[in-house]
């Protein structure tokens, strides 16, 4: 054997710096830095601009329609601002879409939740605004910083007032709609056969019915109140839960710990409790999210028909309503307030609603 000597090893230049790899600069290519540095002074600049140009829309110094395109402008480039800095500081995973959908959901539950601790204008008796201004424009440092109604009531306190009804229906029709359509679809998925059957056609059968029909043919004979179209809505969210439910019950049913279980003597009823129904909560919680917004769309569409929450109790499809004739030529803000107040919050359901849906490989199936 020849012999090794240390002229024959191939020993690495010396830089006259000890490379380590827990230090950064060792390690991050120069081209990713300079990208990074770039994202960093590009978004400080337009948040620069945003932040000035909203501020130019908030303040009082020119006509309406120049301020709100003004705010606008500074509200998209605020926004893409704050994205590239998030982008440089966090990576690609940063979703500010996603994160300012989850601030106006907290802000907004928050709200609706201690609405009778703030200090907000009066929402629903009108005989204590006989002296207030009708349709007062919005002004952000007034006592009405959204404007009033044609009764004087406050249009901040009812869209907050009004998110209550919308979401105390919507959760509970979501929430009824998971517990009996999830149990239906169990049953359905775990004994198949002719309960598989009977379910499905049944579950088919209410979905052919047109959804809209339907709501209004049920609102129709029941009492408007928030039990009742909670109820209503219950029935549409029913028939997608069956089928999530169903389809998760078919695949966990043959699934190790399933098997093991019925090994074991575990009964059917156990089975279906304690080893399929936690697995299948998750697919159904994911969409319940997406389904939240549907039926926040749905319920403002009948209360907008008439046929849900009357006035002067408020709700953003009834409030929507007041703007029908040549309201809304004339006071546009009496529909563009609760608009955006239920497009945030639904755009927002949708978002949370799909990253969950992506996080447990859930599958998006809403049909209303």
């Amino acid at each position: 054997m020849s012999e090794t000597t240390t002229d024959d090893i191939e020993m690495p230049a010396i830089t006259g710096r000890v490379l380590d790899e827990s230090d950064p600069e060792t390690i991050v290519d120069p081209t990713d830095a300079a990208e990074r540095r770039n994202l960093y002074r590009v978004g400080a600049i337009l948040t620069v601009v945003g932040v000035i140009a909203a501020g130019i829309g908030l303040a009082p110094m020119l006509v309406m329609g120049a301020r709100v395109v003004i705010f606008l402008i500074g509200l998209i480039a605020l926004y893409m601002g704050v994205r590239r800095i998030g982008l440089a500081r966090f990576g690609s995973d940063f979703d500010l879409t996603f994160i300012l959908s989850c601030v106006w959901l907290t802000v907004l539950i928050a709200a609706a939740i201690l609405a009778p601790l703030l200090p907000l204008a009066e929402h629903e008796d009108t005989t204590k605004t006989l002296s207030a201004k009708s349709y007062a424009s919005p002004s952000l440092f007034s006592s009405h910083p959204l404007g009033t109604n044609n009764f004087g009531l406050d249009m901040l306190a009812r869209s907050i007032y009004g998110a209550r009804s919308s979401l105390i229906v919507a959760v509970a029709a979501v929430l009824i709609g998971m517990i009996v359509g999830g149990a239906i679809g169990i049953l359905a998925g775990y004994f198949g056969g002719k309960i598989d059957r009977v379910i499905g056609v049944l579950t088919n059968s209410l979905l052919a019915v047109p959804a809209l029909i339907l709501l209004i043919a049920l609102a129709s004979v029941l009492e408007p109140n928030l039990r009742n179209i909670s109820l209503a809505l219950a029935i549409l969210a029913i028939p997608s839960m069956v089928r999530i439910a169903r389809a998760n019950t078919l695949v966990f049913s043959q699934r190790e710990f399933v098997l093991a279980a019925r090994a074991m003597g575990a009964t059917k009823w156990r089975v279906m409790l304690r080893e399929i129904a936690p697995n299948v909560a998750l697919p159904l919680a994911s969409l319940g999210m997406v389904m939240i917004s549907v039926m926040i769309v749905a319920e403002a569409s009948l209360s907008f028909l008439g046929l849900g929450i009357q006035q002067p109790s408020p709700t953003w499809g009834n409030m929507i309503s007041e703007g029908q004739g040549n309201v809304f030529e004339q006071h546009p803000y009496i529909v563009l307030v609760p608009g955006l107040f239920l497009f945030l919050t639904v755009f927002s359901f949708n978002m949370v609603g799909e990253k969950a849906q992506k996080r447990t490989g859930g599958t998006r199936e809403v049909k209303l």
